[in-house]
């Protein structure tokens, strides 16, 4: 574990029996930025010496500079080899969404990054869902990416549509947004600049039909709340800000997540499907702020007997799955 830790990254700021954590990308070998070698003097001598130079990337968890932003540039996520107390809360929160699960009809993934801690979690990662009208941030993520290049701010005209189609989910604004920035070829363009992994527009042009994953939603808020986005931070303020004043109405969701007076920036999408004889697709995504953690969090479902099933799963799960990450 200390040679791992020297190697690859990172110290806590002592060197006692379980506080060196590392964070390492996956295949990382050797001393990075000129860090010790491995004999155990020079080890402990090195980590105390590199402690000021690393990068806190989450509660306890440093990194060498270097190998951050390699690990970052090559889309590999940080893997955290964390003490066994900082990692319990997975196995039971499994079971426990098991249990809630067994008894829901349909489909539910979730995914979730708290800021403030570091940690990770993920259930049934597997599932690929209509995106329905959660693309809509991906879409004007797109067309602030746009407007980037260019070399300038949105149009009024951009504006007014993208207030719409986020604030209260209007369809016809969000085709209008979805021509402007070259439909589903624009779309995964710019996706590849959000490190997304996952998504896939519908070969149809159907922007609503764009599958994507709980996971890849994470990744996609990441962009949209961290200063190594390709978006600005007046960009991403501007963005976040509308989804923090969506209608009353369609604020359910991950918003579930937070206790009363939490700060909540969300998008919903439902849609009854056809190829499922009618039952309900209902996806929710967000950045939540409440009781001193900061989560990225994404639900996803689909196969729901009704839309008010789907709703209740997604925010259950949510509040499941947060609370386990509170006590942390």
């Amino acid at each position: 574990m200390l040679a791992t830790a020297a190697l690859a990254l990172a110290v806590t700021g002592t060197l006692s029996s379980g506080t060196v954590q590392a964070a390492v990308a996956p295949g990382t070998t050797g001393a990075a930025d000129g860090g010790p070698g491995t004999d155990p003097g020079v080890l402990l001598r090195g980590l105390a010496a590199c402690a000021a130079k690393a990068i806190v990337v989450g509660r306890n968890v440093a990194a060498y500079p270097s190998v951050l932003s390699r690990t970052l540039a090559a889309g590999q996520d940080l893997i955290a080899l964390t003490t066994p107390q900082a990692s319990s809360f997975r196995r039971p929160l499994t079971r426990t969404l098991d249990r809630y699960l067994d008894g829901v009809p349909g489909q539910v993934s979730v995914s979730v990054r708290d800021l403030s801690t570091g940690l990770s979690y993920s259930y049934n990662g597997g599932l690929r869902t209509a995106a329905a009208s959660i693309v809509k941030v991906d879409v004007v993520m797109a067309l602030l990416l746009k407007a980037q290049r260019e070399g300038r701010d949105l149009t009024a005209w951009e504006r007014r549509t993208t207030d719409r189609a986020i604030r209260v989910s209007d369809n016809a604004a969000t085709t209008a947004l979805w021509s402007a920035i070259g439909g589903g070829p624009g779309l995964s363009a710019a996706n590849t600049r959000f490190g997304l992994r996952e998504t896939a527009p519908d070969p149809g042009g159907a922007w609503g039909a764009t599958t994507t994953s709980a996971a890849d939603q994470v990744r996609l808020l990441t962009s949209l709340a961290s200063p190594r986005s390709p978006l600005s931070a007046k960009n991403r303020r501007y963005l976040l800000g509308l989804m923090a004043g969506v209608a009353p109405e369609q604020a359910w969701g991950v918003s579930a997540s937070g206790r009363g007076g939490a700060d909540v920036a969300l998008k919903n999408g439902w849609l009854p499907r056809e190829r499922h004889g009618g039952r309900w697709t209902v996806n929710s995504i967000g950045r939540v702020r409440d009781r001193g953690h900061t989560y990225l969090i994404a639900v996803i479902s689909h196969r729901h007997d009704t839309m008010g099933a789907g709703v209740h799963a997604v925010e259950r799960v949510s509040r499941l799955v947060t609370d386990a990450l509170a006590t942390r």
